[in-house]
């Protein structure tokens, strides 16, 4: 049984990781079709901002399905060595995670405040 839960274990790790790089390679597709689209007309400020707060969206996204196949992947590795290396890469996804979101909230907020 223990056989059987430690391959469905890596196998949703790997797909988890396939869906974390669609994410990112979608959205930055999309960042980057709009950035030469933003750089060939005329668009303005909100424009160029909401292209990089989507493709923001996108990276945290992706992020978060790696920081959740690695707890995943954490459950079933049977060395210190190994569990030290993925908490590392957790704890910078961790990181950059929370700029991340951090840099969007901000983002918004400043949208908002230019609104009203």
């Amino acid at each position: 049984m223990r056989e059987l839960l430690i391959v469905v274990t890596e196998h949703a790790v790997t797909v988890i990781y396939g869906m974390a790089l669609l994410v990112v390679v979608i959205g930055t597709a999309e960042a980057f079709v709009g950035a030469l689209r933003a750089w060939t007309t005329k668009s303005s400020t909100h424009q160029r901002g909401d292209i990089w707060l989507r493709y923001a969206r996108a990276l945290v996204a992706g992020l978060t399905f790696q920081l959740a196949a690695d707890i995943i992947e954490t459950s079933i590795s049977t060395s210190w060595q190994s569990v030290g290396k993925i908490a590392a890469v957790a704890v910078v996804r961790t990181f950059l995670n929370y700029f991340l979101e951090r840099d969007v909230r901000e983002a918004r907020r400043q949208r908002h405040e230019e609104a009203a």
